[in-house]
């Protein structure tokens, strides 16, 4: 299991929901699930977290992504990164 992990202040979450909705960029295409984490301080700042069979897959779905230009009308982003599973501890 590996996850595309990105941190953007989207403007404005009610508007850019929709959007991400679509992907348009095909980067959720091999996804297995999302999450998305809103700043309870500051809504419109979202971390993303798309989860992936592979680190072959959030690798190329990271590419999709950033080839497709979407992440560059946001001026405050952490551009994406794969992360592979490495431990789950469930309390």
């Amino acid at each position: 299991m590996a996850f595309i992990l990105t941190r953007i202040n989207v403007g404005d979450y009610d508007r850019w929901k929709p959007m991400f909705e679509q992907d348009a960029p095909g980067a959720r295409t091999e996804a297995t699930g999302h999450r998305i984490l809103r700043n309870p301080d500051a809504p419109n700042e979202v971390l993303l977290m798309i989860e992936y069979g592979s680190v072959h897959d959030a690798r190329v779905g990271r590419d999709k992504l950033l080839a497709s230009g979407v992440l560059d009308r946001f001026d405050d982003k952490d551009n994406p990164k794969v992360f592979e599973h490495a431990e789950q501890v469930d309390y």
